[in-house]
């Protein structure tokens, strides 16, 4: 799969360096998603019984889901694991007349793909025999089937003339009356169209080229429940249910599009990132339980966390689901783990600053108030006499080591420098001069800690994140367990931006780059134990979120779109765009790689948070909490503006309020066409727009009407004098020779 030229997983693995990134980032136009592609196979297995990774399926925001195995092997298989739940009567799904498992031969079974490329309607092909199979499944949107977790699979045979297709429930004393299969207690577990038979304990239907079979199967299995009426087109003498998948595939479309079309409208000129963002939102929608931003679901962390629930959710707010962000809001704010009290804390506190700058919404903040003032009594008041720093807490989750905790440290003073000049908007005063005085000492305190646990006898100088506690130095950062998860933790570091604007700044994102922290722009780590991983390596991408934005806020793009598309190449499914908190870095074989407890929404959280800031970044230049800078397109891959090609942002929210844009390049013709309309609601302190042209290429000049404006080396203008809407004529030439080194 890898390229001669290129070095192998082995090499990769044993650098320092990130040897697939830098090559990415030295390719005409960076690095892309082609790229990445074939360089491994992508995640697909997981330590399950069912071997292969499984698609949640369920309505919006439900309390009941499902899964549908990706190799189409059944719904709702037995985990077998601790790592996973069992969420209702397994059904497995055979072909041919010799009853082989649907896609137990790799090389015979197909990647899933969705429906219009990115809709919670997931098909599979295998082939067996002389026939090609396949099925297709999703979970009822209808209120009362969504709350049985009703999943609908229609199978066809896309070649071949003879197939057969055979339903197993993995349960007890089943039985077949009237189109249903019961279990033992009489409850029906699954429903069938008239295509069925019922022999030896299972179902079987025979499949031609002009025909289909359907089921549907009640993840709640229910006694004396009628969801589907008596079928019409069965026999008199049959009563079979009426099945009409059509109708609950199209009702399934139209709820899931329209909360696409409920956020803002976002087109790029590449359909795979178009379908991941639209997946990702859907995915997340799926993970949502009621109003629970859970972690994940079917395993071991369908649970919510402050940190990746505030990943998860604060993307979703960004892309325009404001009002679901007030309705997850209020259970992230009431979360409590006594190992990590500063961390969760600052948490809450960053959550309330966000959604009040995007929605200016005082009266939804003060409401809230009750439960974040106690995040902020806590950060205000719980620090040691005898360093200033916050009393001990865990290293992390599964560090349970009480320390001074840098990350906490860091964290909470800047959740205060944030809240001050949201305590002024709420009109109290006086606890933003307090928290303002606070913090002022609190930093104070923290930078001489880190003064006297920098260790300077590697370059960049090394930071624990455990202050006062004898932290080796980690190099490479993968060496040890601790260094793992410094490697993640330390992201934090860089979010709070405690050392922005000195020598130190640095110092972090570079410890990650030279010392082995990461591998296609993915934040890595190791096993420490012969587990289902199949080597000591991996990555652990949703934790790197904060390092990919500070390399945009830094202006440094090209790092930042490894780290884009290495997501969306290897740290996501082929198609289905599901990614997870861990992922093996070597392959388990031809087909695919280990990853850990999949899907993820802060891995969601994570590639649409990036996607959104190479386009839109709304920023606190100067440090002080409130946001005064609007960028737009400062991170947006060159071949986005390949000549006809057109970036489209309509109804964006931001920290200033709404905004939309279309650039459209006609490099033939000699220029890009950048329409602007610009918040109305608060203005900037300073607003830029850029047009990063195709290597090869360059901004000669720019204007706003008859008006010319200056327009720098990478292409920018300052619009922060424009109007409300404005249109803009960037002015493009070839380059005479060398190399667009333009960041």
């Amino acid at each position: 799969m890898i390229s001669a030229a290129l070095p192998g997983v082995d090499e990769v693995t044993a650098a320092k360096l990130d040897l697939w990134g830098d090559a990415a980032r030295a390719q005409p136009n960076g690095a892309s998603y082609e790229f990445f592609e074939n360089l491994l196979p992508p995640p697909r297995y997981v330590n399950a019984d069912f071997k292969f990774y499984p698609i949640v399926l369920s309505a919006p925001n439900a309390r009941i889901k499902a899964r549908l195995i990706s190799n189409g092997s059944g719904v709702n298989l037995r985990g077998g694991t601790r790592s996973w739940n069992e969420p209702g009567v397994p059904m497995i799904f055979r072909v041919g007349p010799d009853e082989f498992r649907f896609g137990d031969i790799l090389n015979r079974v197909e990647h899933p793909t969705l429906a219009e490329g990115y809709l919670p309607i997931p098909s599979v092909r295998y082939s067996h025999g002389w026939e090609v199979y396949q099925l297709e499944a999703f979970a009822a949107t209808e209120a009362a089937l969504a709350d049985k977790g009703v999943v609908f699979v229609k199978f066809t045979l896309p070649s071949g003339t003879n197939g057969i297709i055979t339903v197993q429930a993995d349960a007890r004393a089943v039985k077949f009356v009237d189109g249903r299969v019961l279990d033992e207690m009489g409850r029906t577990i699954l429903y069938c169209d008239h295509a069925w038979t019922w022999e030896r304990q299972r179902l079987h239907a025979k499949l031609y080229a002009t025909n289909f079979a359907t089921i549907a199967i009640p993840t709640v299995a229910g006694t004396n429940e009628d969801l589907f009426p008596p079928s019409k087109t069965a026999g008199a003498n049959s009563a079979f249910p009426e099945i009409d998948y059509a109708a609950a595939r199209k009702h399934c479309i139209d709820a899931w599009r329209k909360i696409i079309d409920e956020g803002m409208r976002l087109e790029t000129p590449e359909p795979l990132v178009n379908n991941a963002w639209r997946n990702l939102i859907i995915q997340d929608f799926s993970l949502i339980l009621g109003d629970r931003m859970n972690y994940s679901a079917g395993n071991q962390y369908e649970k919510m966390y402050a940190a990746e629930s505030s990943d998860a959710a604060l993307p979703l707010m960004r892309f325009g689901y404001e009002t679901d962000m007030k309705r997850l809001l209020p259970v992230i704010l009431d979360l409590v783990d006594k190992r990590l009290p500063h961390h969760f804390a600052a948490h809450k506190l960053d959550d309330i600053c966000r959604i009040y700058w995007q929605t200016r919404d005082a009266e939804f903040v003060k409401e809230m108030r009750p439960r974040w003032q106690k995040q902020l009594d806590l950060v205000l008041d719980d620090r040691s006499s005898e360093n200033g720093l916050l009393n001990k807490e865990n290293y992390c989750t599964d560090i349970e080591v009480p320390v001074y905790s840098f990350t906490a440290d860091a964290q909470c003073w800047a959740a205060l420098r944030d809240i001050v000049p949201v305590l002024e908007e709420l009109g109290d005063r006086a606890g933003a001069s307090r928290v303002r005085e606070v913090a002022a000492q609190f930093k104070k305190d923290i930078l001489a800690a880190v003064e006297k646990n920098t260790r300077r006898e590697i370059d960049p100088p090394f930071i624990p994140m455990a202050l006062f506690y004898p932290e080796d130095t980690h190099d490479p950062i993968t060496e040890t367990r601790l260094g793992s998860y410094w490697d993640l933790v330390a992201n934090y570091i860089i979010g709070s931006r405690l050392f922005a604007r000195t020598d130190r700044e640095l110092w972090i994102p570079r410890y990650f780059e030279q010392h082995g922290g990461l591998c296609m722009g993915l934040t890595r780590s190791a096993a420490t134990n012969h587990t289902f991983w199949t080597g000591k390596h991996r990555t652990n991408p949703l934790y790197g979120m904060r390092y990919i934005l500070d390399c945009l806020r830094r202006d440094d793009v090209d790092r930042a779109l490894v780290s884009f598309y290495g997501m969306l190449a290897h740290g996501m499914t082929r198609n289905t765009f599901i990614g997870a908190e861990g992922c093996s870095i070597q392959p388990l074989d031809e087909g695919g790689r280990f990853f850990f407890c999949p899907p993820n929404s802060a891995s969601n959280g994570q590639w649409l948070a990036v996607l959104r800031a190479l386009l839109l970044q709304d920023l606190d230049i100067d440090e002080d909490g409130l946001p005064d800078t609007l960028r737009l397109c400062f991170g947006t891959p060159r071949r986005w503006l390949e000549d006809g090609k057109r970036i489209l942002l309509e109804r964006a929210p931001s920290a200033f309020g709404p905004l939309s844009l279309k650039m459209e390049s006609h490099l033939g013709a000699g220029e890009v066409i950048a329409t602007v309309e610009l918040p109305a609601r608060n203005k900037a302190w300073k607003t830029f727009l850029r047009a990063r042209v195709p290597e090869g290429w360059q901004v000669t000049a720019a204007r706003i009407g008859d008006k010319r404006v200056p327009v720098d080396a990478q292409g920018t203008i300052d619009l922060t004098e424009a109007g409300a809407h404005v249109v803009v004529r960037f002015e493009v030439k070839p380059q005479i020779s060398g190399r667009n080194n333009s960041k």
